[in-house]
């Protein structure tokens, strides 16, 4: 297994965790793979093994295809830096299929938080009171306190997240994702 994929199957966990969890996308942990990513395709160039070409382009097409979502407010920084950085790691190739299956998945989460109240109005009373009950006691307990404290008033669909998800998906149906 060549170094960017692992560094891509990293990065995919390490932030479908943190946004699941958090709503947050690591600076930090963009910055140091995007940065290790580079100088593994610099040296790769300078001794002629790769070519970095589909990898800046991947780059360059990740940033540019997320960043209008992020200009009319639809998306967090943090989800075009990621598509931008596992552009890089994956290369332009690798794009759309991880969009496609990521929007999807995005999609049916959001169809999920607009569809569930007219669900909930529909059931038996008792299931609605039964329901209000266990969300009441989520609210009250420690879990729910510190996933809210984390999260500091982030709110919506964490789409870094299922880029992270479908990036395994990609890995491990191009080849990539597993042992030889």
């Amino acid at each position: 297994m060549s170094l960017l994929p692992v560094l891509a199957l990293l990065l995919s966990v390490q932030v479908a965790i943190s946004d699941l969890y958090a709503r947050r996308v690591s600076n930090r942990w963009l910055l140091g793979v995007g940065a290790l990513a580079l100088a593994w395709l610099l040296a790769a160039w300078m001794t002629g093994t790769a070519t970095p070409g589909q990898h800046l382009l991947g780059l360059v097409l990740g940033l540019l295809a997320l960043l209008p979502f992020y200009a009319i407010g639809w998306m967090g920084a943090g989800d075009v830096k990621c598509f931008a950085v596992l552009g890089l790691l994956l290369g332009a190739p690798a794009l759309l299929p991880v969009w496609i299956v990521a929007s999807l998945m995005a999609g049916l989460h959001a169809s999920v938080v607009v569809v569930a109240p007219a669900v909930r109005a529909q059931l038996p009373l008792r299931a609605q009171w039964m329901q209000a009950r266990v969300r009441e006691r989520w609210h009250a307990g420690p879990t729910a306190h510190r996933l809210l404290a984390l999260r500091e008033g982030r709110a919506g669909i964490p789409y870094a997240a299922y880029l992270g998800v479908a990036t395994l998906g990609y890995l491990i149906a191009s080849g990539q994702g597993g042992a030889p």
